[in-house]
C-alpha cells in the first residue's frame, strides 16, 4: 500500500478517536451545542479521509510524487484547524469565524488537489495543476 494511504488512514482513525470522544462527551453531559464540530470531525476527518486513502491504495500511480502529500497536508490542516476553531465558534467565542472561514477554504483547496488528482492522467497527477 502507498504510503500515502497509510498516512491517510491512519489520520482517519485519529479523526474518528476525537470525532467518538466528542460525541461522548456530548451524551454524557447533555449539551450538544457543539454537534457541528462533532459531524465536521466526523465526516471531513474520518471518512473523507478514509476515502482519500483507498483511492491511492487502488491507484498506486496516483499516489506517487509530491502532489499527493501537499494534497494530504493542504487538507488534514484545513479539516483540523477547522475542526478545532468550530468547536470553539460552538461554544460562543464570535472571534473564531474568522478562522473558521480560512480553514475551510483551505479544506476545499485540499479536494480541489485530490479532485486535480483524480481527473489528471497518472503521468500528470502527481505534478502541480500550476506547472507549465
Amino acid at each position: 500500500m502507498p504510503n500515502i494511504s497509510n498516512l491517510f488512514f491512519r489520520t482517519a482513525v485519529l479523526f474518528l478517536l476525537v470525532g467518538i470522544a466528542l460525541g461522548l462527551m456530548m451524551s454524557i453531559t447533555g449539551d450538544h451545542n457543539v454537534i457541528g464540530a462533532h459531524a465536521h470531525i466526523n465526516l471531513l476527518g474520518w471518512v473523507t479521509s478514509a476515502l482519500f486513502g483507498g483511492y491511492y491504495a487502488l491507484n498506486p500511480a496516483k499516489a506517487a510524487g509530491r502532489l499527493p502529500m501537499a494534497q494530504y497536508l493542504v487538507y488534514v490542516v484545513g479539516v483540523t484547524v477547522m475542526s478545532l476553531a468550530l468547536y470553539f465558534l460552538l461554544l460562543g467565542n464570535t472571534a473564531m469565524v474568522p478562522l473558521v472561514a480560512g480553514s475551510s477554504l483551505l479544506t476545499f483547496a485540499g479536494v480541489i488537489l485530490f479532485a486535480w488528482i483524480v481527473w489528471a492522467p497518472a503521468a500528470s497527477a502527481t505534478r502541480s495543476p500550476l506547472a507549465a
